[in-house]
């Protein structure tokens, strides 16, 4: 099973490793993109990129961050990766066995596996550069999903799952048990399933099987669809 996680905004300063090395990353046919992305990056210059970007005068670091995509330090994506849902997910302290069923959604990345080694950035599933990022990916990340001979979880937010769908990933919602959509507590509690699915003893190969694993109040919804049923 593969668990596909959305990213986050914010990102963790820093790391301990070389710096980034394209051909050192899962799905190495993403490269292309990948190469493209970095370089149009790199060209614009702090001004343009916060105004790009979308970015206030306190942010400036992060438009400052792109400009050094090929020499900054790196680290694990799920250690470069901040917020709710990693707050929820805890990756220090999963198992070696469970951090690689996991793997992130990215615009700069397209899909990194949880050791990936990677530099701080700041580009949304939402950015415009000199296009859409999906007029970027195309069917790039689509292609890599339907290649995984195991079954995909995918727990990523609309904008990432535009980004590359997958009509056979299982999917989840959550919702209360008065059936309302959850918003802000939406990536604690994917988190949370992420977390328990990873460490699962066996690794679930149907839709039946995931709802088991998890533990929680998961129903099914579609032959491809899981709502999670959480108390607010």
């Amino acid at each position: 099973m593969l668990i596909v996680l959305p990213p986050s905004e914010t990102k963790a300063a820093g790391g301990t490793h070389p710096a980034l090395d394209l051909s050192e990353l899962s799905f190495p046919e993403l490269n292309p993109v990948r190469e493209s992305l970095i370089s149009e990056l790199e060209s614009l210059d702090i001004d343009t990129a916060m105004a790009t970007l979308k970015l206030g005068p306190k942010l400036r670091s992060e438009a400052e961050a792109n400009l050094e995509l090929r020499s900054a330090p790196t680290c694990p994506a799920l250690l470069r990766y901040t917020g709710v849902l990693f707050d929820a997910l805890d990756a220090p302290t999963l198992p070696e066995a469970a951090w690689g069923r996991l793997a992130v959604g990215s615009a700069l990345f397209g899909l990194v596996m949880a050791d990936d080694l990677i530099p701080r950035y700041r580009l949304s599933g939402s950015s415009r550069l000199s296009g859409t990022m999906k007029s970027y990916w195309g069917d790039a990340i689509t292609k890599v999903l339907a290649a995984q001979e195991q079954l995909v979880v995918d727990l990523r937010s609309g904008a990432y799952q535009q980004l590359g769908p997958c009509k056979e990933a299982i999917t989840v919602r959550v919702e209360t048990k008065e059936g309302k959509v959850v918003s802000h507590w939406n990536k604690h509690y994917k988190g949370e399933l992420a977390r328990v699915l990873a460490q699962a003893d066996r690794q679930p190969t149907t839709i039946e099987e995931v709802a088991e694993a998890s533990g929680m109040d998961v129903r099914i919804t579609s032959p491809t669809s899981l709502t999670l049923v959480v108390a607010r």
